[in-house]
């Protein structure tokens, strides 16, 4: 991997992707988003691994899109390019991925931190979508997965105005789950990622995808799928050893089948 950092036991249980370009503030061009993308492919299928974090460094999670990539190309240039199937792909993750974002999380960086399921923040960080400001709007899923995040009014000014929110703001309206100093961020990443990963993976994996189903379908069609995914843990023996654990009041011993 040229642009980015993978540890796939940097704990029992939790893989660490590092994005690694720091002179360019981790800017996303194309290459490290399909090497994150390869990744996380691969540790998806990797039984070992149960949560995933995803993180960048104290000065830049991700400051947006590499903008050199796409300064000079037509309308027809960037339809061929498709450069965000990629992300597409990323999105099909079955792992919980955990962001950890200190510094900018801007355009394609706050939409990649989106695109994860939960953020822990440092005070340090900012979001924003500021595409406005050379002439373009979010085209990673900014406009959807904000708005969603945290309501369409100040969605609106964000995306209108290409102004930033700090961390305590982002907490504020529901974007991100914690906000730390900066010298705890991965520290409180990699303890949401331990909580999480004692927990039964297919229950884990059931539970994500019909929490994601809730943005996509009406309320019916959710409760429907969800009724689904509950029925299907009862095909483990996760589920079992859960609920047999519970009733002798000792600790489970999930497997992930």
């Amino acid at each position: 991997m040229e642009f980015i950092i993978v540890t796939e036991q940097y704990e029992p249980g939790i893989a660490l992707i590092q994005l690694n370009r720091p002179k360019e503030l981790n800017a996303l061009n194309r290459k490290l988003m399909e090497e994150v993308r390869d990744t996380l492919q691969a540790l998806d299928k990797n039984e070992q691994v149960r949560v995933i974090i995803l993180t960048g460094n104290e000065q830049a999670f991700a400051a947006g899109a590499d903008i050199k990539q796409m300064a000079d190309k037509s309308a027809i240039d960037m339809l061929l390019i498709d450069q965000f199937s990629t992300w597409d792909q990323i999105r099909k993750t079955k792992k919980p991925i955990i962001a950890a974002v200190s510094g900018f999380a801007l355009g394609g960086g706050c939409e990649l931190a989106m695109m994860c399921d939960m953020i822990i923040a440092s005070e340090s960080a900012k979001f924003g979508q500021p595409e406005i400001k050379i002439g373009t709007i979010p085209g990673a899923g900014g406009t959807q997965r904000l708005t969603r995040a945290i309501g369409k009014a100040k969605a609106m000014e964000l995306i209108l105005t290409g102004r930033f929110l700090s961390a305590e703001e982002a907490h504020f309206y529901g974007l991100v789950n914690k906000v730390v100093p900066v010298e705890m961020y991965l520290h409180e990443a990699v303890a949401l990622a331990r909580e999480i990963a004692q927990m039964s993976p297919v229950a884990v994996q059931l539970a994500k995808e019909a929490v994601n189903r809730s943005f996509e379908t009406h309320l019916d069609e959710g409760l429907a799928f969800e009724r689904k995914n509950f029925y299907l843990t009862f095909a483990s023996a996760d589920q079992k050893e859960g609920m047999q654990a519970f009733i002798e009041k000792r600790k489970p011993q999930f497997k992930g089948h």
